[in-house]
């Protein structure tokens, strides 16, 4: 069945008032906490492939998303990137639909049309987009998630989970305006990003990946591994080391903290702006990688 550029890989499945949750790779997925975040929804309620892309490649510049070659039973075979859609099915609650988007390089609104469509089709009730973005704030602190929501009862429940109104202004994606046009559809939107210390670079972030599924918790009752803990304490661990051998970064930290706390209890005032010296080794540090673990 083809419902827009998807097609569906079985029947229309019969959904409890399915819930929708997404993520954008490369966009908005530092440290793949998206990702991971999503991966661990499908592992622990299970979740069974229903669409893709019929033509990736009229969505995605294959020289910048690279097919891959992978061995199978001692054969080649070509994996093409593309937008994945499975169901999951918690035992209580709405069933999930998790749909891990790759940003569009052409025909992005035939893109966003599509996936419209899609949620439609399957009788999606809400949209909760999840993601991660690099920020100046502290690994010494509990990690801020900021967001926002398009509805009555989702609003109630940024407020509940301590979600921080979002003030971002800058470079964004096509893609949200499924989240700004889903309501029009009656479908209620969330969105939930966790900032994550911009001097901190790793593929797999786990203290961000416990945070949004802390955020995920409190909405589906997802379990928070142990393992997945003591992986954040270790990278937390792992930076307080690097510190005491970068005392740059060292000393601009309190600065950090400083804004952070100015942010989570002042929300209506911005917090002060970073000292020039301060800016000038952070746009350093922007040129670079920033520190690898």
């Amino acid at each position: 069945m083809r419902i827009g550029a998807f097609e569906l890989a079985e029947p229309l499945p019969d959904l409890r008032e399915p819930h929708a949750l997404a993520m954008l790779r490369p966009w908005i997925d530092a440290g793949s906490v998206g990702a991971l975040t999503l991966l661990e929804v499908e592992q622990q309620f299970g979740s069974r492939h229903v669409a893709s892309l019929v033509r990736p490649g009229s969505f995605y510049d294959l020289t910048r998303y690279r097919p891959t070659v992978d061995l199978r039973n001692g054969k080649q075979e070509l994996s093409i990137p593309n937008t994945s859609v499975s169901i999951a099915n918690p035992p209580d609650g709405p069933d999930l639909v998790i749909v891990k988007m790759l940003e569009p390089h052409i025909f992005g609104e035939t893109y966003v049309e599509s996936v419209l469509s899609l949620l439609s089709t399957l009788g999606v009730r809400r949209y909760l987009w999840l993601g991660s973005m690099y920020d100046m704030v502290p690994h010494t602190r509990p990690l801020l998630v900021s967001g926002g929501g398009i509805g009555v009862q989702v609003e109630a429940e940024i407020r509940r989970l301590k979600v921080l109104p979002t003030e971002y202004q800058g470079p964004s994606t096509l893609t949200f305006q499924i989240v700004q046009r889903a309501p029009l559809m009656g479908i209620e939107t969330m969105w939930c990003i966790v900032h994550l210390p911009q001097y901190v670079q790793v593929e797999e972030d786990y203290a961000g990946k416990v945070r949004l599924l802390q955020i995920v918790q409190g909405l589906y009752g997802v379990r928070i591994d142990h393992t997945d803990v003591e992986r954040a304490m270790e990278q937390t661990e792992a930076i307080d080391r690097a510190m005491t051998e970068n005392p740059d970064l060292a000393a601009v930290l309190p600065h950090f903290e400083a804004r952070y706390e100015a942010l989570l209890h002042n929300r209506e005032c911005d917090a002060a702006p970073l000292p020039p010296d301060v800016q000038q080794f952070l746009k350093d540090l922007g040129n670079c990688r920033g520190m690898d673990l």
